[in-house]
Formats: C-alpha cells, structure tokens, sequence
C-alpha cells in the first residue's frame, strides 16, 4: 500500500493506453488513476482490463496511491472489471473508483465482491479501499447513507458532466464556467458540493473535486481548484500532468496557515500546563473550533512531510 496519506491530487489516465500510464506512475500526481469508464472506447474495455493488470504489476509507482476506476454497475462491464483486475493484481493495488453510485447496496455489492476475492485469492482483508462519484440526483440524494455504507470507503468523488445531464443542466465544458454559470446569479454546482463535503466529515471520509476538462486552461483550474478548496474537498482530479502542479499547491497548507496552527498549538499547550481557559494568538481569542482547525493543518503537513 501507498504512505501517501491524503492524496491532493489525482492524474485520470486511460486503461487502453500503456504508454499514458507509464508516464503518469513517473509524475507530480500523488494518485494514479487508471480508467476503465469514459476514457475507455466500449470495444476496448474487456481487453483493456489486461493492461490494467500490466501497469499494476510491472510499474514502479513510488508512493502514489494506485487506483483504477471499473465501469458503472448498470452496465454488462462492471462485474468482470472487479473480478478480472483484482484476482490478478489487486495484492499492488490501492483504491478502486466507482462511478455512478446512487445508493447504499452499490457500495455494499461491491465491498462483498471484494471481500470473496480477498478471501479466494489470500488477501488481507478489506485491503482494497474505495472511492465513489456522487454524480446522479439519486447519489446526491442519498449522499449520507452512501457516505455511510463500508468501512471500506475512503472517499467521495463529485462527478460534474454526469451530475448535470441527470439534473438536465446546460453543460458546455466540464468542470469551468460557461455562458450557463454566468445566468445564474451564484455557484451552480454549490449545493452538490457541500453535501458530498458535508457527508464525508460526518463519516470521516476524504472529499474529491472531479475534473475541468480544458486543460490549457490553467487560470480557470486554479479557480476551480480554489473554489473546492474553499469548500473543504481534499483533492482535484486531473487530466493532465499540466494540471497537476496547481493541485498540489493549492491542498497544500501555505506557510502562514502553518505558521498560525503552529502558534496556536503551542498556545494551547502553555495554557493547559498553567491551567488558563482562554487562549491568544497574535491578539485574537482562540477557540476550540480554532484549536481543531489547527489540529487538522498540522497533521496534513506532517503527513505530506513524510
């Protein structure tokens, strides 16, 4: 299994492209996905699960986490792209995506074909983590109960073009703004975002922003980036190693966040050993809500640390 502990960012690569794959394993990214679903042609999919299980077993990918993404369960794809790459390689395997989650028993179907294919095959048990895409009205619906499902799960993943076709919206780009954002009068895509967030701190999960698809378009993914980031999500996909280096910096703690969580800390400390109740940091009150927050900047720069 990858040391990465919260990955920042994502790099979505296609199954049917070994060449694509090498080079993600050898870049910025702290997690590489390999993609069964949408970047997968429907007369290469069962032929690309071989070259899933390849990658996985012949790539060095250092410390990023190795995942891969199976198609939707409604499709005749799902079950055999579960089978075929975990009983050949998932003993070098870190997190598997599922699209298209709508209710809780897609993720309990899943964790209990896991689960016998552990057993079958002599893996750990529950060593196969999972990640699943909020990207239907019903996902969104039952976002809590999904959250809830396994302890299996990891993360929840917002799926944006999908999202907008089962809500009906105008969608020209996926993930950036277009003529139809500048209609409405706020963040369209707002109320999806922080019930998946919402939903994942309830249940101790990670958030996931999905992808922005106009890649050259690196002032518009920061601002994307951003806006996840001001929501609470831990991460952005990317479909680009051009992409990549954005998303990093932007879930990565900045100095001064580092240097106030650290003051606060030990402020804490020094008031607990003198037994004070109030605390003070650079001329404000601090509170237990502070204290927690500081808690979680230093633990994310300790863990990217390592």
């Amino acid at each position: 299994m990858s040391s990465i502990f919260s990955p920042r960012s994502y790099l979505i690569t296609p199954a049917s492209n070994p060449a694509m794959i090498a080079k993600a394993a050898q870049s910025a990214a702290d997690a590489v996905c390999i993609d069964l679903e949408d970047a997968v042609a429907p007369a290469e999919k069962e032929a690309s699960r071989a070259l899933v299980v390849q990658a996985l077993q012949t790539l060095d990918f250092g410390s990023r986490l190795r995942l891969y993404r199976i198609n939707a369960l409604d499709t005749p794809f799902a079950y055999r792209d579960l089978i075929d790459v975990v009983e050949a390689a998932g003993d070098r395997l870190d997190l598997i995506i599922v699209p298209k989650v709508n209710r809780p028993e897609d993720v309990a179907f899943v964790d209990l074909l896991l689960s016998q294919i552990e057993w079958r095959q002599h893996f750990v048990p529950g060593q196969i983590r999972l990640e699943v895409q909020i990207e239907t009205a019903l996902g969104c619906v039952n976002v809590d109960r999904i959250a809830a499902a396994s302890p299996r799960l990891d993360a929840l993943v917002f799926g944006m073009g999908d999202y907008a076709a089962s809500l009906q919206m105008p969608l020209a780009a996926i993930g950036e703004p277009d003529q139809h954002d500048h209609r409405y009068p706020g963040h369209r895509w707002h109320h999806v975002m922080s019930q998946i967030v919402t939903a994942a701190r309830a249940f101790e999960k990670r958030a996931v922003d999905g992808p922005f698809a106009s890649f050259r378009d690196l002032d518009g993914f920061r601002q994307a980036v951003g806006w996840a980031r001001s929501l609470g999500y831990d991460a952005k996909w990317c479909i680009h190693p051009g992409q990549l280096d954005a998303a990093n910096s932007a879930f990565t703690p900045a100095e001064d966040e580092v240097t106030w969580a650290r003051k606060v800390l030990a402020a804490y400390e020094q008031a607990t050993t003198a037994g004070q109740g109030a605390l003070t940091v650079d001329g404000r009150m601090v509170d237990a809500a502070s204290l927690r927050m500081a808690q979680v900047i230093v633990a994310r720069t300790t863990h990217e640390a390592d």
